[in-house]
């Protein structure tokens, strides 16, 4: 199978996690191929295969830090590549993303100019979309087949990992709350950095990307390089 394939690709343990549910992973590959075989080429199926575990692929488990959760790839061509929030450099700076840009000066006084997050994900981000792909200018396209194994793997980290930071921005990753233990982790809540719901209050001015490295110096762990 082709997810299995791609999670065995994996140089790093998570893999080890991911791979614990067969039954959802068969039923992600047979949903994922009906897509492929219905829409391309006329519509592509984003990110690239060997993209959709992006965000598993640069630390190992006893390193993680962070988690953002984010709902769904971006579905326009080019700008999923694997991690929530994030587009491949040279590409246009989706809305929300730019709202992200502008937290981060107004919290951290300095501007971030790279759209990619893999120098984040370095430093033990996991940028989580509980969809993992999507289809081209379809939002929302394969949530259904994906979520019930991403909720999986959320409960795994909070289960098995110790003193996390869960990122939870809009209704939908904030309704992923409750598989979280707050009596280990620490969640940062927010509204989402979407033009619709920013602009109304409640994103700008949380000061999250502060907050996530005096929580990190408090539990002695070294603080994220935002800029």
């Amino acid at each position: 199978m082709m997810i299995v394939n791609q999670i065995n690709s994996l140089k790093t343990d998570w893999k080890d996690i991911l791979l614990k549910y067969p039954d959802l992973i068969k039923n992600i590959n047979d949903n994922y191929s009906k897509e492929k075989n219905t829409y391309e080429p006329f519509l592509q199926i984003l990110p690239p295969e060997e993209q959709i575990f992006n965000s598993f692929k640069f630390f190992n488990i006893s390193e993680l830090k962070v988690v953002f959760i984010g709902q769904d790839c971006y579905h326009g061509k080019g700008q999923a590549n694997g991690l929530c929030f994030s587009v491949p450099d040279g590409i246009k700076i989706p809305p929300s993303l730019r709202n992200i840009f502008k937290e981060i000066k107004s919290d951290l006084g300095h501007k971030r100019e790279n759209t990619d997050f893999t120098d984040l994900a370095q430093q033990g981000i996991l940028f989580l979309n509980t969809s993992l792909s999507v289809r081209e200018k379809c939002a929302g396209s394969h949530v259904k087949f994906w979520i019930p194994y991403t909720k999986e793997i959320i409960k795994d980290i909070s289960k098995n990992c110790d003193t996390v930071i869960f990122v939870l921005w809009g209704n939908f990753a904030k309704s992923l709350k409750k598989y979280i233990d707050l009596n280990k982790h620490f969640v940062l809540e927010a509204k989402h950095p979407s033009p619709l719901s920013a602009n109304r209050g409640g994103f700008f001015g949380c000061k999250h990307f502060s907050k996530i490295n005096q929580k990190l110096e408090e539990w002695d762990k070294i603080p994220i390089k935002w800029i």
